[in-house]
């Protein structure tokens, strides 16, 4: 599972991405995977119904709804404060003039392509669909369904690429392509849905060529005005249940790769994968808030069972016989496509995968017969974590001929190494107890490598830089919080995206070698944040049972609530490759937590052991039995805070979405005597019903682990439910399925025991309704003054 969208939770690869909203508002995803509901009351056969009324429980008498300082109404609303006026996409074009962003004029979530002149300040609309672009009435189902893999919430523009070498860019648009050359060229349209949309189209760096997939072949076609249209480049995919050039499902959701084919650097070749997935199983989800009956299958590859075979091929530009590479490793019966590269060379390399995901081969293949050459290998006795840092020199000479910068875990934690062509490390770059988080750039005339890391803390998130010789390392950006970087084409600047939970996001250019301010792009006040005033919450430290550090963020209730011991309401992800508490605006506008925070409830978040950016010991503590010591460190978390004197012990409350949906219920039925209520969201009930590539990685496989899955099951603890249980679950969720919640629920049927249910007929994992969204804080929100707060 990855993080949902909004859930507050930085994913730990070598990109970590800071979710630009919280958990309060549910989004996208948790198991890199669980995350995402019209809305009825649905009662459940042992318990309350829930309706759009406050209504009296009829074992407890009746509570009336508390009513809070911000509107209900801001809890769900997107986007959130601070962020309707941020830039977003943000680069320096191919020349390094200017810089182009996604931005909305009105701060609402439809977004166009603007250009923006750091000398003027001047901002210019660069591109903007005649239609107005996306919105979520107007899509195909297939973007629907990427869109909810990139936890994309974004409208109208949503995304562009600059070639990397021409001054030409790409706009995809409602399945349509446009190119339009420089910042004030007239687009044109290269390329039509004609019935199926283009999908994820990719510009050659030349800018010269387009390739894209439509109807599940792979096309090319002319970037240039008058251009050759549009040409199926593949063959024998269409109606076959096979697909040429498009990323499978285990890719997409699970290994942060969203490409199924790959450009040359030089155009004239494209690399592409065939994904036969006709060995899974169909998996059938009935819309059944429409009204018309209609349904959607999906071939979804279970914890245990069969996985997409995937192909890789060579093609020629201009076509041809497609050459197959062999995708193999020794000793291995499967294996997953983890990522593909071209070097400037024309070289094709490859990371390759085994099933049990402990082991990791990065490949070189001969193009004339497929054959590949093994380069380096790494293995692991907790799991793999797939990244981003493999960077070859374009220029190196002597020993760093062909050479490559590439990250590894093979110290327990993530770092980077200068590794020969082949595969031997020449050097190691970074080294210590911390992680780096992103390879930014590599500036070869200086000799340095810029990367993003925890160096200075796992709370935190900075720019620093390496000499390519080995050495010290400098830290660049100096301001507290997380920084995104982007660096321009002549390694002089880089784009800072920074916030904290004192600062609201900000986008500045600054010099590369000392971080020095060159121009700070203006962001327009969003009204919101003067409105709310919100109060940022705390970080604190406790010790976990072994005396491990854990980070938590509290959220006190203002004065108005009285003084301490307070009801408490824990807010959970918990799961692996995923991290909450960090410096970043995020923490301000978890909007469900300063919500409750304003109701007079105490708000925690605990990273517990298991969680991202710590380290393999500490991410890896929890293989092979999810569910138990991830409990025990947040029951750790609220026993702290009845020590401290902050939390009533009578009445302390969970909630959580997807893995955290499941650490919500596990918490309530594991630790009933810490726990007297959960809202479990999205949650995955039994991991033989998740998917392959994230529950293996973490639990191994149902046949190998039986007593893993079985203790790890919300299931097989229902016996000891005393609390309450409130859960939620949008019935077309594609990624966690309302089996899990339907699943759960029949077990506390059969063990005569109380629930409650809210069921959202048309949302997926990330409820996307606005209407949808306010009804769920309301029913939360009512739970909680029903379950924490009766006499």
């Amino acid at each position: 599972m990855r993080v949902p969208l909004g859930s507050g939770v930085s994913t730990a690869g070598v990109r970590v991405v800071v979710a630009a909203a919280l958990l309060s508002s549910v989004s996208l995803a948790a198991c890199g995977g669980p995350q995402h509901t019209a809305s009825t009351a649905v009662e459940g056969a042992s318990g309350r119904a829930v309706t759009s009324e406050a209504e009296p429980d009829a074992r407890e008498g009746t509570v009336a709804p508390t009513q809070g300082k911000i509107p209900i109404e801001d809890v769900a609303r997107y986007p959130l404060p601070g962020m309707a006026f941020l830039p977003s996409a943000v680069r320096p074009d191919p020349a390094g003039r200017m810089l182009t962003y996604l931005w909305s004029e009105d701060g609402s979530l439809t977004r166009q392509l603007y250009a923006h002149d750091p000398n003027s300040g001047e901002r210019k609309l660069m591109f903007s669909p005649q239609d107005g672009g996306a919105t979520e009435q107007n899509l195909s189902l297939e973007e629907k369904l990427r869109r909810e893999r990139a936890r994309e919430r974004g409208l109208g523009v949503t995304s562009y690429q600059w070639a990397k070498e021409a001054n030409r860019v790409l706009v995809p648009v409602r399945g349509d392509l446009w190119v339009q050359d420089g910042l004030h060229g007239t687009p044109r349209k290269i390329a039509q849905a004609e019935g199926s949309p283009c999908i994820d189209p990719q510009i050659t760096r030349d800018g010269e060529w387009v390739a894209y997939v439509r109807d599940a072949e792979l096309y090319v076609v002319a970037a240039a005005d008058k251009g050759p249209g549009p040409r199926q480049l593949t063959q024998g995919a269409r109606g076959t249940g096979r697909t040429h050039g498009l990323a499978e499902y285990a890719a997409q959701e699970e290994m942060d790769r969203s490409h199924g084919f790959w450009w040359s650097h030089d155009g004239s070749m494209i690399a592409y994968e065939t994904v036969d997935e006709t060995a899974i199983p169909v998996w059938r989800i009935v819309h059944l808030g429409d009204a018309e009956p209609s349904w959607e299958d999906h071939r979804y590859p279970f914890a245990g069972a069969a996985n997409a075979k995937v192909e890789l091929s060579v093609i020629p530009r201009e076509g041809g016989t497609p050459v197959a590479m062999k995708l193999a490793m020794d000793g291995e019966s499967e294996i997953y496509l983890a990522r593909v590269h071209w070097t400037p060379a024309g070289e094709l390399m490859a990371e390759l995968e085994n099933r049990a995901q402990t082991r990791l081969q990065l490949v070189r293949f001969d193009l004339r017969t497929g054959e590949p050459e093994l380069v380096l290998e790494e293995r692991s006795d907790v799991w793999i974590n797939l990244h981003h840092m493999f960077e070859p020199l374009e220029r190196g000479e002597g020993e760093l001929q062909g050479a490559f910068v590439w990250g590894s875990e093979r110290s327990g934690f993530r770092h980077l190494y200068l590794v020969a062509r082949d595969g031997r490390v020449i050097r190691p770059l970074t080294q210590g107890e911390w992680i780096v988080d992103s390879l930014v750039a590599i500036d070869e005339t200086r000799g340095l490598v810029y990367f993003t890391a925890s160096k200075d803390g796992p709370t935190e998130m900075h720019l620093y830089r390496v000499p390519l010789a080995g050495g010290e390392i400098t830290r660049i950006t100096q301001e507290p919080g997380m920084h995104g970087v982007v660096m321009d084409r002549a390694r002089a600047i880089f784009v800072d995206s920074h916030s904290s939970m004192d600062a609201p996001p900000s986008v500045s250019i600054r010099m590369a070698d000392d971080g020095r301010l060159v121009h700070r792009v203006p962001v327009p006040p969003d009204p919101r944040t003067a409105a709310l005033a919100l109060t940022p919450p705390e970080i604190v430290q406790l010790a976990a049972s072994d005396g491990t550090p854990l980070f938590g963020t509290l959220y006190r209730p203002g004065p108005e609530a009285g003084p301490p011991p307070w009801p408490t309401i824990v807010s959970v992800y918990g799961g692996p490759h995923a991290q909450r508490v960090t410096n970043s605006w995020e923490q301000t506008v978890d909007m469900r937590a300063q919500y409750l925070r304003g109701l007079g409830y105490l708000v925690f978040e605990l990273d517990n052991r298991g969680s991202a950016r710590r380290g393999l010991a500490f991410e890896g503590a929890i293989k092979h039995d999810l569910g138990h010591l991830e409990v025990d460190d947040q029951v750790a978390g609220v026993q702290w805070l009845v020590a401290q004197g902050f939390a009533d012990p009578a009445r302390v409350g969970i909630y959580g979405w997807s893995y955290g949906g499941y650490m919500a219920a596990m918490a309530l039925m594991r630790a009933p005597d810490t726990f007297k209520a959960a809202v479990a969201g999205a949650m995955v009930s039994s991991w033989d019903g998740y998917d392959t590539h994230y529950t293996e990685r973490y639990m191994g496989t149902p046949a190998g682990n039986p007593e893993g899955y079985r203790s790890s099951s919300v299931m097989s603890h229902v016996e000891a439910l005393r609390g309450d249980l409130l859960i939620v679950h949008g019935a077309i969720d594609e990624n966690v399925h309302f089996r899990h919640s339907a699943r759960l629920i029949d077990a506390l049927i059969k063990a005569r025991k109380p629930y409650e249910l809210m069921m959202f007929p048309s949302e997926r994992h990330m409820p996307r309704g606005e209407a949808d969204r306010v009804y769920m804080e309301e029913r939360i929100r009512d739970f909680f003054d029903r379950s924490l707060r009766r006499p």
